[in-house]
């Protein structure tokens, strides 16, 4: 087993790589292309990770929620345009589904209403407002459930 950094604010990386019981220059062999010394620059947040790093430690941790880390809180485009997803677990993400499907039907009947006539006049922005985000609400969960399958698959492969 490797030696754990007893340091406090690892960055994720580090706490990945810490997770799967590798050392560094374990980890390096498995990322191909990575050095041991850069990897540990990149867990000390002295170097950024490059998108080809981050899908290669997302593939060989089977972290696919890495990928959306990345994207949501390192890159600059994506930080303000992909959202946060969590890891969670398969009847929660149903649930919230469910929840969400549920709440968009009774969306729908107002959708139309301010659709119909191809404008949102101001008085009806509000409600188009919070249809959007009820329909961000389950675009987050299919993510959720994007992220569950996928670290399903690979888990088997």
């Amino acid at each position: 087993m490797p030696r754990v950094s007893k340091k406090e604010n690892k960055s994720v990386y580090q706490i990945l790589r810490e997770e799967r019981g590798l050392s560094r220059e374990k980890a390096s062999e498995m990322l191909e292309f990575i050095t041991p010394e850069r990897l540990e620059r990149i867990e000390n947040n002295k170097f950024d990770a490059r998108p080809d790093e981050i899908m290669v430690m997302a593939k060989k941790y089977n972290a696919p929620e890495l990928c959306n880390y990345y994207c949501s809180k390192e890159c600059a485009i994506g930080h303000h345009y992909v959202p946060e997803v969590q890891v969670k677990d398969l009847s929660q993400i149903v649930l919230e589904m469910l929840a969400s499907l549920t709440a968009a039907q009774k969306c729908r009947d107002r959708l139309i209403e301010i659709t119909a006539d191809g404008s949102i006049e101001e008085d009806e922005m509000t409600d188009f407002k919070s249809i959007q985000e009820e329909l961000e609400r389950i675009s987050q969960t299919v993510e959720e459930l994007q992220l569950w399958v996928e670290k399903q698959i690979n888990a088997r492969e």
